[in-house]
């Protein structure tokens, strides 16, 4: 189980992504928001910014997940992972209802992406001193 929590932690970044996907679907048709616009509706565009912040944490979460996981931390960085994904889902319900209580949630999700980072970084470090 532990070698496959990286994979089911990309997999659950996957759900994620389509969770914020299928938001912004339904605020468009609830809110009358034709493609291409991205703006109208205040609650369509609270669910927009959740699927592009989402988009742009995810570009930065990814590489470095996997990368703590090729060194030798693949249990923490899963772990690590599991944060980061409970803080971004907790920040897209919160920023969904009110912008003002994302907060938390992106703290949440931080702490999960610093660990990753520090672990790639030691992990990249030492393979780097060996040789």
């Amino acid at each position: 189980m532990i070698q496959n929590l990286p994979a089911l932690v990309t997999l659950l970044t996957v759900l994620l992504q389509f969770g914020t996907m299928w938001a912004v679907g339904r605020a468009r048709g609830k809110y009358g928001i034709e493609a291409p616009a991205i703006s109208g509706h205040p609650a369509f565009e609270r669910a927009y910014r959740v699927q592009m912040n989402t988009v742009e944490s995810t570009l930065m979460f990814l590489p470095l997940l996997w990368l703590a996981a090729h060194y030798g931390y693949v249990l923490w960085a899963g772990v690590a992972g599991l944060v980061w994904i409970v803080g971004r889902v907790w920040y897209a319900l919160a920023y969904l209802r009110d912008a003002h209580k994302r907060s938390a949630g992106y703290m949440t999700a931080l702490i999960g992406w610093v660990a990753l980072l520090v672990m790639a970084i030691m992990g990249l470090g030492r393979a780097i001193l060996a040789g």
